[in-house]
């Protein structure tokens, strides 16, 4: 496919990135350096330009172009430039927003704006932040099917009961399949004999149920999120706990800004807003800070979330979620003690990447800095899985491959060897980033 990325911010470039050996693509930017730049990084063509302007699209090849993504730090700009696009051609366009407001009124609207599809990154992050903290010990929730199924990527703690377990002892879930194993630098796919050590991450695929009855049994920490604390009614603090209020929850959010503070106060009615500084640590301490189950650190600067979060797990929280914006940060937040780190771009170019992949696959998740994905795929009846069993449709696919769900008609089905698949199934796949294609293919 010929894709046409507007805007080389981080969002741009980790679409480029994860395109540029299966796709043609040209990133569009007004910035002559970062277009330079990007063409030694990336095997893409580059034009410095204005996306918004008719002339550049076309010259970025607009009439062969199958997909627009509009990606700048801009609302408005991506907006026109998806109308840009769609006034002279019948190309797909994408448009990356962050206020929920644009995407309200666009989905409102039936399709406004010449934006077949928008992406909301502030959502999407609250959206994240709710999956994760549901679980103890989860680095990574997605889920699949329409909720139907889930998969995690789970830390395992050096005391978690399954520490020195085969898949096969640990293995005791009606509907739960491990999929794989990332130890320091090798990724593993699982086996029945595969041990599971301290500090491995393990990803595994199932019923919610069964996911949670599996994050009880290899976490240190309680399952049962009560006491959730926000700090920073930045939009994304503001959404995420609009998140947690439509799932039942009572929130605290904790905000400097007077202004910022009654205006969120006024907008979210299940939330206690608390305006103070959430860096001091007698005020943190007198609110009873330590006792949260959940502290979300969503302040305007990577340092600032760093700076609370450990100051959270000083006090005793059980979890700590980060948001972060340079994606290089993610592993020293987690190396210092933050439980999780969450990027809003990774999370806006995960969603964006799916619309390149085959018409058939659902929806994505990448894992590990995109070293593998887990993708949902509905079977067709060309499919190297229809008409045999699991055991034997492997024997076709290439190494790095797990089914690891499949849902039939709003029923789970957790595959086994003997499992036949049918046309119009949806799997849900484990799948090594080097064979992706491949499988995809064959799929």
């Amino acid at each position: 496919m010929y894709v046409i990325i507007v805007g080389a911010g981080e969002v741009g470039r980790s679409i480029a990135a994860n395109l540029e050996d299966t796709h043609d693509v040209v990133v569009v930017d007004r910035d002559g350096d970062v277009t330079e730049a990007l063409t030694y990084e990336l095997d893409v063509l580059t034009i410095r330009g204005d996306g918004t302007d008719l002339e550049v699209l076309r010259e970025a090849g607009l009439e062969q172009a199958g997909l627009v993504i509009a990606c700048t730090d801009n609302d408005e700009t991506n907006a026109v430039v998806c109308g840009a696009a769609k006034a002279t051609s019948e190309v797909f366009t994408i448009a990356r927003v962050r206020r929920r407001t644009l995407l309200e009124t666009w989905q409102g609207s039936q399709g406004a704006f010449g934006v077949d599809f928008m992406v909301c990154t502030d959502l999407l992050t609250a959206q994240t932040i709710f999956r994760i903290s549901g679980l103890p010990s989860a680095h990574d929730v997605d889920t699949f099917a329409g909720g139907l199924v889930r998969m995690a990527e789970f830390d395992i703690p050096e005391d978690s009961p399954i520490v020195d377990r085969t898949v096969s002892e640990a293995d005791c879930y009606d509907s739960l399949t491990f999929a794989a194993i990332f130890r320091d630098d090798e990724m593993i796919v699982t086996r029945g004999d595969t041990v599971i050590r301290a500090c491995d991450r393990v990803v595994v695929i199932g019923s919610p149920d069964s996911m949670h009855d599996f994050a009880d049994e290899v976490a240190t920490t309680p399952d049962d999120t009560e006491e959730v604390v926000i700090v920073g009614a930045s939009e994304i603090g503001f959404q995420a706990a609009r998140e947690f209020e439509e799932h039942g929850f009572r929130p605290r959010l904790i905000e400097q800004d007077h202004e910022r503070a009654r205006e969120v106060a006024e907008a979210l009615p299940n939330t206690m807003v608390m305006e103070s500084d959430a860096t001091n640590s007698e005020f943190l301490a007198r609110e009873h800070v330590g006792e949260a189950d959940v502290v979300v650190a969503a302040l305007d600067s990577d340092e600032k979330n760093l700076l609370v979060s450990l100051l959270a797990d000083r006090l005793g929280v059980d979890r700590t979620v980060a948001i972060i914006e340079t994606p290089e940060y993610a592993d020293l937040f987690e190396t210092v003690g933050v439980d999780v780190a969450v990027n809003p771009r990774e999370e806006t170019a995960e969603e964006i990447i799916r619309f390149t992949r085959t018409d058939h696959t659902e929806k994505i998740a990448m894992l590990e800095h995109a070293r593998a994905e887990v993708i949902e795929i509905e079977v067709g009846p060309d499919s190297v899985l229809v008409g045999q069993d699991i055991v034997d449709a492997a024997a076709e696919l290439p190494d790095g491959v797990v089914i690891g769900a499949i849902s039939r008609g709003g029923e789970h089905i957790t595959p086994r060897g003997s499992t036949a698949v049918q046309p119009g199934d949806h799997v849900i796949v484990f799948v090594d980033a080097a064979v992706l294609d491949e499988v995809v293919e064959l799929i």
